[in-house]
């Protein structure tokens, strides 16, 4: 009796879970177990001086949270005007949280490890830098977002 569940751990282990969103039409996936959690627009607070990729803070129920704004982070053309973008909240390497505004969530899939490849060579060198991976899903290319860079704005951004 115990093997079948044996079996059922191990494809288990080889699966992934990731949470889903769009920014310009790409489709990316950040792990389920580093999201915190999903929201609707917030008030931001704008920080002078602070990187362009930066739309400000945000106050999640005291707790205050970075914005970085992921049309800019991949430099991509600005959200249409009148769309207010979606908030992805990460759990930064230091325990903290940061808010990726997107302009819309998609759903959690799950996808199996072997399936992993590469990121293609005819992806742009921002978003090849900024990802992982990618999973040919039936309909459409996974981008895996490699959250630890694309939540790093360094020196160079702020003389930018």
């Amino acid at each position: 009796m115990s093997e079948p569940a044996t079996n059922q751990q191990a494809v288990a282990a080889e699966n992934k879970q990731y949470s889903t969103f769009v920014v310009d039409g790409y489709l990316f996936g950040v792990e389920v177990l580093e999201v915190q959690e999903v929201l609707r627009y917030q008030t931001i607070t704008k920080v002078p001086l602070a990187p362009g990729v930066i739309e400000g803070l945000l106050n999640l129920r005291g707790q205050i949270v970075t914005a970085i704004d992921m049309r800019r982070r991949l430099q991509l053309a600005p959200r249409p005007e009148g769309r207010s973008p979606m908030n992805m909240v990460v759990r930064s390497d230091d325990g903290g949280a940061v808010s990726l505004l997107v302009d819309e969530i998609g759903d959690v899939v799950e996808v199996e490890a072997s399936q992993f490849e590469p990121v293609p060579d005819n992806i742009d060198a921002v978003k090849r830098e900024l990802t992982t991976g990618v999973y040919k899903l039936p309909d459409r290319l996974l981008l895996v977002l490699n959250t630890r860079k694309a939540i790093e704005v360094g020196l160079e951004e702020l003389t930018a």
